[in-house]
């Protein structure tokens, strides 16, 4: 610790004292200056866990000109700690590597000690995978942003956003988080199994003067994160539990491709056979019914054909029915129907 931030910690200490004494937890530092990553011109970078709303005023910000370096004094309460630890994104070494240095409540201390522990605990869970998941939709949002304008500075903005929420996934997928500052991202990046084309898009994006290029390479990231974080969801085999879905299928959308026909009502008919798609997307993502493609063979150019294929899908689907024991409710009139529903129990 040098004099400079010696002086700092102390002057918080003081000012605490004077006008909060009842604010200030503890005090710890991290950044450069914990792991020794310091240059000429390197800043304090302050834990200052503070208890109540009082505390905020221990925060400040100012410029030395003899050294010419910015402090930011920010203070932080529990509530800014327990969302880092759920680690929605991956920059928490604040909260798990601060030296502290100052301690004014032990109990606080010790919820601090406790609460590393528990983001230690996520990190090495498969809980993590769902903030991964959050991650690269977030970035998804942003990289559609980026086509919604043609302006270089926005577009620029925006990649920035999508590269953020990427690298925060891809370190929280590997179970840990940024340990040093953006210079050494790359390097942090090279102690996982990140190949070496990911990091070159990444510096590409920084250097590119043109749009087109900064989004094909914003595409190439996404699809390579989603690929290097893919989990496979162990699906489960058909059971009776899929009773009643045929139905609700038929129910829904298959008179409607039909009177799209009629009615050469092109969205109608590519609505329903999406609506279709998704229904089949839904079970499949935990039950193991197989492939059904709908939108890959829709015909926006024959809707009498729409209707084929959705048939097709459906006689597919009651084959799964009747591997599991079920056979779709069918009646030949209401009355039949109001019968066997009264005699069901």
């Amino acid at each position: 610790m040098n004099d400079i931030n010696q002086k700092i910690i102390d002057a918080i200490i003081a000012k605490a004292e004077k006008i909060c004494p009842n604010s200030l937890a503890l005090i710890g530092v991290y950044g450069s200056f914990a792991t020794g990553d310091i240059y000429e011109k390197s800043d304090l970078d302050l834990l200052i866990l503070i208890q109540d709303d009082d505390g905020w005023k221990l925060g400040t910000g100012f410029i030395l000109n003899d050294i010419g370096v910015g402090y930011d004094i920010y203070c932080t309460n529990w509530d800014g700690l327990k969302y880092d630890s759920e680690c929605h994104h991956a920059h928490i070494s604040k909260l798990m590597d601060s030296k502290i240095v100052y301690v004014k409540n032990q109990s606080a201390y010790q919820q601090l000690c406790k609460l590393r522990e528990d983001t230690k605990s996520f990190l090495e869970s498969d809980k993590r995978f769902e903030r991964v998941n959050e991650l690269i939709s977030k970035a998804k949002v942003a990289f559609s942003n980026s086509h919604l304008t043609d302006e270089i500075g926005k577009v620029r903005l925006f990649s920035a956003e999508v590269m953020n929420f990427l690298l925060d996934a891809i370190m929280l997928y590997h179970g840990t988080y940024f340990k040093r500052g953006v210079k050494r991202t790359f390097e942090e990046l090279s102690n996982l199994s990140v190949e070496k084309d990911f990091i070159n898009n990444l510096k590409q994006i920084s250097e590119s003067k043109d749009i087109h290029e900064i989004r094909t390479l914003l595409k190439n990231l996404i699809l390579y994160v989603e690929n290097h974080t893919k989990q496979e969801n162990k699906k489960e085999e058909p059971t009776a539990n899929l009773a009643g879905t045929y139905e609700e299928m038929y129910s829904n959308w298959r008179n409607k491709v039909e009177e799209a026909v009629k009615s050469s009502n092109s969205f109608s008919s590519f609505m329903s056979m999406c609506n279709l798609q998704y229904f089949f997307l839904d079970i499949s993502s935990g039950v193991n019914i197989g492939e059904f493609n709908i939108m890959d063979e829709y015909n926006p150019d024959n809707l009498e054909e729409n209707v084929k294929i959705y048939d097709k899908y459906l006689n597919q689907y009651e084959q799964v029915y009747k591997n599991v024991g079920i056979n779709v409710k069918r009646y030949s009139n209401v009355d039949e129907f109001v019968k066997k529903y009264l005699e069901d129990k």
